[in-house]
């Protein structure tokens, strides 16, 4: 698949990176000032293979990885707990050093309700093996599902949220990890219910809505509701719904948060990676019998504090 795009004379050339899900875009650099034609082709690829990635874009700084969010048709939005990158107003960022890893499956901010459409993901220190990332397409998982799991996963609701066991699900933290997660990404903390099937607004897709940040299913005791979202959620995950991708510096992947996970493999010991996020506003999701998600409680912690600083790195580990 290429696009022919003016007035630039670029050619654009998107190469898939596996069946299912990922495709590298070639012959851009990107900017918010790519003509029209440009952008549309950069659109469909996103929307078609849910990730795609851009090499070599050295060039980026915080301030214009800020402004990539207008080819999504969207604005930059703040994660609601964790401080931006101090000089920044959205810039999210994960360095190692401070305990920024991530290593569970997750959709982006889902204990919120419309949480963001599209994440834009910038790296800036690589170690030379290990840290890979991995995204999952959850509209194929769903598309995979039986009729009759999908006519059950179609009736599902289920509840996120941000607050969770935070040592039980990073044994290895330190007493300043859990401290720092409590303080920052649970400063405030939310409770929202989401379908566990959303209709795509703009390609009308379904897909699963699960990950790390899902508490219980809605009406369905815990025995019962910890089963079912095991089997949900092993069908996002399986290999063939994956695409893997190695990164190097000045590389930017850009995913629709609507329909797939992602997980960053914490595989790189005590070397230094640092990656820096922006997401793009989203909207609510709507189930398949048009009802919308709803925040259902978002209640701040009594000691809560919000600031900047790489104290937030090991908080945010827990989610980005």
């Amino acid at each position: 698949m290429s696009a022919q795009v003016n007035p630039t004379s670029n050619v654009l050339e998107i190469v898939p990176v596996a069946g299912r899900i990922g495709a590298e875009v070639r012959g851009v650099r990107l900017s918010a000032d790519l003509d029209a034609a440009t952008v549309s082709e950069i659109r469909k690829a996103w929307l078609r293979y849910k990730v795609i990635f851009f090499r070599n874009q050295q060039h980026l700084d915080d301030g214009s990885q800020e402004s990539l969010t207008a080819l999504f048709s969207g604005k930059p939005v703040a994660h609601p707990t964790v401080p931006v990158v101090q000089g920044t107003e959205f810039i999210h960022e994960l360095d190692s050093r401070y305990g920024g890893r991530a290593n569970s499956w997750h959709t982006d901010v889902t204990f919120v309700d419309a949480y963001p459409k599209a994440s834009i993901l910038r790296a800036l220190v690589v170690p030379p093996y290990g840290g890979d990332t991995v995204w999952a397409n959850t509209v194929a998982a769903y598309e995979d599902l039986t009729p009759a799991l999908r006519e059950l996963a179609d009736k599902l609701w289920a509840v996120h949220s941000n607050q969770y066991d935070y040592q039980a699900r990073k044994p290895k933290s330190s007493a300043e990890d859990v401290r720092r997660y409590h303080e920052v990404f649970t400063s405030t903390v939310y409770e929202t219910e989401h379908p566990v099937v959303r209709v795509h607004p703009e390609t009308g897709e379904r897909s699963l809505v699960l990950g790390h940040f899902v508490k219980n299913l809605v009406g369905v005791s815990s025995h019962d509701s910890a089963h079912l979202f095991q089997v949900l959620q092993e069908h996002v995950t399986r290999l063939e719904n994956t695409v893997r991708w190695r990164w190097a510096v000045g590389d930017v992947a850009v995913w629709d948060n609507r329909a797939t996970q992602h997980y960053a493999i914490n595989d790189y010991g005590d070397q230094h990676r640092v990656v820096r996020r922006v997401t793009v506003d989203g909207d609510v999701p709507v189930s398949v019998d048009g009802r919308r998600s709803a925040t259902r409680s978002k209640a701040p912690r009594a000691s809560s504090t919000k600031r900047e600083g790489v104290g937030a790195s090991a908080a945010a580990s827990a989610e980005a």
